[in-house]
């Protein structure tokens, strides 16, 4: 939790957001892949078309039919390695909560950890505590959404859909984050869809249906 975090943070310093959503969307390639080497799990050659229709629905979407080859060797590096750092943890999380029945206790515990693993690399980042700051309204509100909603609920959504479904056929959900996006885009700031981004949606659902038949029975 605490290596995603960083990596993924880190990342948006360096690159493109564009990059970073299209290298962590290839999270369920690393996720069926680890799946495979650690639980033994078979995979259906409609899985890998499935991704390869989904990345080039995320990659049209992410930059919207502008093509700007912009690398960061640093950036978008860090964005693959919290995609693979990702893969790890869906797979360990199944593992765990094989062997345990408490469910939001194991999650307490991980974040627990993931803070304590946190703490000694925030003076690297110049990092002030400064409470005062959240007797600002937007500031703590921020902070609330951050923390609870976009951390702890995503988290506790993700761990138990893990658990439920496994790491490969959860995995394939991933690819709903950029179209999620665009439809939010619409809803609360009013972006027009483009027809680019409404192929890249299009392209999205069909990987995921393609995806969705890749478990091997």
């Amino acid at each position: 939790m605490t290596l995603y975090s960083l990596f993924q943070n880190i990342a948006l310093s360096y690159t493109l957001a564009a990059n970073v959503s299209v290298l962590l969307s290839v999270s369920p390639l690393f996720i069926a892949l680890v799946s495979r080497l650690v639980l033994k799990e078979k995979l259906k050659a409609s899985f890998f078309l499935g991704f390869t229709t989904a990345i080039a629905g995320v990659i049209l979407i992410a930059f919207n039919g502008r093509f700007i080859l912009k690398l960061n060797p640093l950036g978008d590096l860090l964005s693959i390695l919290a995609a693979l750092v990702w893969a790890f943890y869906s797979v360990l999380i199944k593992q765990i909560y094989a062997q345990h029945s408490a469910f939001y206790a194991v999650t307490r515990k991980l974040f627990t950890y993931g803070l304590l693993f946190v703490l000694p690399v925030l003076p690297l980042f110049q990092f002030h505590l400064g409470l005062e700051r959240l007797a600002v309204l937007p500031n703590l509100l921020n902070l609330l959404f951050l923390g609870v909603g976009a951390s702890a609920l995503c988290f506790v959504t993700w761990n138990y859909a893990v658990h439920s479904l496994g790491p490969v056929k959860t995995s394939v959900y991933i690819y709903l984050g950029p179209l999620v996006t665009v439809v939010a885009s619409l809803l609360v700031l009013h972006e027009p869809i483009t027809l680019v981004a409404g192929i890249g949606m299009a392209l999205i659902l069909t990987g995921m249906a393609l995806s969705e038949r890749a478990k091997a029975s």
